[in-house]
């Protein structure tokens, strides 16, 4: 396969390894699969950090995360320095060429996640994500219909959302941004964004971060924009037994689709016949200046500070409590 600097031989161990059993898909088929979508794919990743989620054992074995550069990388892989919220550092993969992505897939990666920064400042991120997560009691059609609202929204911060299936039950939605903030700057953008989804409607859409608060309504996953938190790529397969793909769709498509029509045998004639669907979003780059204002006046006026961290994070600067609701009212009583 072409390389920056030349063609590249990438060797597969083990080729006919049963990765998805049910579908009899082997890991010859998950690279060739990536080989189909490399050119979209490494326009998603390029240069990204990039977390590696590993089935060494196919999707029925045990999986994990590589955030590590793993041993004998191929001497073409360029990592990055990444600094996590414990503030230790790490060198991470950061795809450069399609060679890359198929060397991962002989690991048995299958979902790339991705920081939202690039080589040239990885404390800056380029790009915003929401996490449209439904609750118990909600399904994608709910998720759909709140991410119609998110987009609106956006719009008024002065933002572009394109918007992608999860490959699960839920869907994505990216903006493009200036490198001009930091990684909390860019979470309390998306916190007071999601907060004025919430607003337009209260019985579908939700930013509590306690489960037991959440309803049956659809939770923004405010906390995908923290530092070292990342969700899977477009065109990543999932390690689900239906080896579906969190595939990028157009926002007219997105209501009439559903999760299940994307997987690792339908994706790449789909791509073959309608190309990327998210082409252009590079291009397509907005500020956070109307969000982080939002921000400003939800603490001004409304009493609307920040919201807790995941558990594994230190204390962060202005942070409320992070304890259960339930708890805090036992430990009161």
């Amino acid at each position: 396969m072409p390389g920056p600097y030349g063609e590249r031989t990438v060797r597969l161990s083990n080729p006919d390894k049963v990765f998805f059993p049910a579908l009899g898909i082997t890991k010859r088929d998950v690279a060739r699969y990536y080989l189909s979508v490399a050119e979209p794919m490494l326009r998603v990743l390029l240069d990204r950090p990039t977390n590696l989620k590993r089935y060494p054992d196919g999707v029925d074995g045990k999986s994990f995360f590589a955030k590590r550069v793993p041993k004998g990388a191929p001497p073409y892989l360029r990592p990055v320095t990444v600094t996590f919220p414990s503030g230790r550092t790490a060198e991470s993969v950061a795809p450069t060429e399609p060679a890359v992505i198929i060397w991962a897939a002989n690991l048995g990666t299958l979902d790339f996640h991705p920081w939202p920064v690039r080589r040239a400042d990885p404390d800056r991120p380029d790009e915003l994500c929401i996490d449209l997560d439904p609750q118990p009691g909600t399904e994608f059609a709910d998720a759909v219909r709140v991410a119609a609202v998110l987009r609106e929204v956006l719009e008024s911060a002065g933002l572009i959302g394109w918007p992608k299936t999860s490959g699960g039950r839920g869907v994505h939605v990216f903006a493009r941004i200036r490198p001009e903030w930091s990684f909390i700057e860019v979470r309390r953008a998306v916190i007071a964004i999601a907060r004025r989804v919430v607003d337009r409607v209260p019985q579908r859409a939700t930013v509590a971060w306690w489960k037991e608060k959440r309803g049956e309504r659809v939770f923004l996953d405010y906390n995908q924009a923290a530092r070292d938190r990342t969700v899977a790529s477009a065109w990543s397969v999932r390690g689900l037994p239906s080896a579906t793909v969190s595939m990028p769709v157009t926002w007219a498509e997105l209501p009439s689709v559903r999760p299940e029509d994307f997987d690792l045998r339908t994706v790449p004639g789909l791509l073959a016949k309608h190309g990327d669907p998210h082409l252009g979003m590079d291009e397509a780059v907005g500020g956070l200046e109307m969000a982080l204002e939002w921000f400003a006046a939800d603490e001004r006026d409304r009493g609307l500070g920040d919201l807790p961290y995941p558990p594994e994070y230190p204390k962060m600067p202005g942070e409320p409590l992070r304890v259960q609701p339930s708890r805090a009212r036992r430990s009161t009583s």
